[in-house]
């Protein structure tokens, strides 16, 4: 159906914009769809051309539509449409792509929990839990990061989205990886920000691409120096000189460092944060090596944007469980939780070069420096997921991580066993040969 054909209602600028955003939900109208101008659409509809435009605006403030000059106005490409369930698992197929770390790696609560008071926290403590700012602090400045103000979020995407909230407004450009991750596409469409792709390999962003993401004005840099998801590079020593050279440059950046693997990225920590830098921004969350449903993250910063989170925060939810922030601080300094946390590491790594290297024996190339994850570019992403999956192995089309980078799958190597990783090579391979579809990086 296109926009023609579905019949968009309406007499008010919230009575449009909401059946225009009903057509979306419904896919009555589809990403990239192509709407109406606002002359052609207010003639339709018998209202003033300030109406639909005052609809427009609102669409695109929430990341509904997009206008692209001489385009005109489309559906967005990727319309925040709440949570998006991952792809059935086909019968009897061994599912590899859900990005989660083994739950055998994580950390038992239990022992924890009873350390924690009887009594709750009062509404005037303070928000972030003495003991884990201090704890974070210790881990930061380890890794080079000037962390004078500290909070705590619910989670790494909270972060971000409200250092984002704290320091742009809609309409602005801010530079992501491309291939990256599918959750902060969705988070800058829902924020009314533009995505500009900046190109990634398996030593992070190019350089080249992210002077051109520059040159088209972004105001923010979102950038993972480790377990890049979904590729797994890592930055290193030289391609982080050739980055702050970049962000030298260009001081009124913000540089936002999405640390969302932390201890069992299984790649030492690079940072671009400055403390002589106006606008900077770090997240390191725990999720991965703590638990996912723990839902806590720290973000240190520049004093402002740390203050402008806080006093959201304040004005908002308040603060963190302390529950959840007393038992984050009491597994990041057991003994035994430390030990699991090499453990994983080890496990990770170990993992991920089972997998490169059968692929590799098989003349498949793949990345995967770091993470959970190992990114193998294709030319056909759901002709070679659907036979992996007839031969028993369930991975993940990269459609989902991409805006402008080329096609790829996806593995989660987190639960893999060594006894499955050559039969899953193989069929990987045999999948690229039987339809000629091997890639070339």
């Amino acid at each position: 159906m296109t926009a023609q054909k579905y019949h968009i209602r309406g007499r008010t600028a919230n009575d449009i914009s909401r059946s225009i955003e009903d057509g979306i939900r419904a896919e009555k109208l589809q990403p990239g769809e192509q709407l109406p101008s606002v002359r052609a659409l207010a003639e339709r509809l018998d209202v003033s051309p300030v109406t639909v435009a005052s609809a427009y605006k609102s669409l695109r403030a929430r990341g509904m539509i997009a206008t692209g000059g001489r385009r005109g106005t489309q559906v967005a490409p990727r319309p925040p449409l709440g949570h998006h369930a991952l792809p059935p698992v086909p019968e009897g197929a061994r599912q590899l792509f859900d990005g989660n770390p083994d739950p055998e790696l994580l950390p038992a609560f239990g022992p924890f929990l009873a350390g924690v008071p009887d009594r709750s926290r009062l509404y005037d403590d303070l928000p972030s839990f003495p003991p884990l700012v201090e704890t974070v602090r210790a881990s930061l400045v380890a890794d080079g990061v000037p962390a004078q103000a500290i909070t705590i979020t619910s989670g790494a995407f909270d972060a971000i989205e409200r250092v984002l909230d704290a320091q742009l407004s809609p309409g602005d450009r801010v530079g992501i990886e491309d291939p990256g991750y599918h959750r902060t596409m969705d988070l800058l469409a829902a924020q009314g920000l533009i995505a500009e792709p900046v190109r990634v390999d398996e030593r992070g962003p190019i350089p080249a691409s992210v002077v051109e993401a520059v040159r088209r004005g972004i105001k923010a840099m979102i950038v993972t120096p480790r377990a890049q998801n979904p590729t797994g590079a890592a930055i290193d020593a030289k391609r982080a000189a050739e980055l702050k050279k970049i962000f030298a440059r260009e001081p009124d950046l913000l540089v936002i460092e999405d640390d969302h693997a932390g201890a069992v990225a299984g790649w030492d920590y690079v940072t671009f944060a400055d403390a002589r830098r106006p606008r900077w921004a770090v997240v390191r969350s725990f999720s991965k090596f703590l638990g996912p449903d723990l839902r806590v993250a720290a973000l240190t910063g520049d004093e402002a944007t740390i203050a402008r989170v806080e006093g959201r925060l304040s004005a908002g939810p308040g603060w963190v469980s302390y529950v959840l922030q007393r038992l984050a601080n009491a597994m990041l300094t057991d003994a035994k939780v430390q030990k699991l946390l090499g453990d994983a590491t080890k496990a990770y790594a170990e993992r991920r070069a089972w997998m490169i290297d059968a692929l590799a024996r098989n003349g498949v190339a793949s990345i995967g420096r770091s993470g959970l994850n190992v990114w193998i570019p294709v030319q056909d992403e759901q002709r070679v997921v659907a036979d992996v999956a007839a031969a028993g192995f369930a991975i993940r089309a990269g459609e989902p991580f991409r805006l402008e980078a080329p096609t790829a799958v996806r593995i989660t190597v987190s639960t893999l066993k060594r006894e499955e990783v050559e039969p899953l090579a193989s069929a990987i391979a045999n999948a690229l040969r039987a339809r000629s579809l091997v890639y070339s990086a």
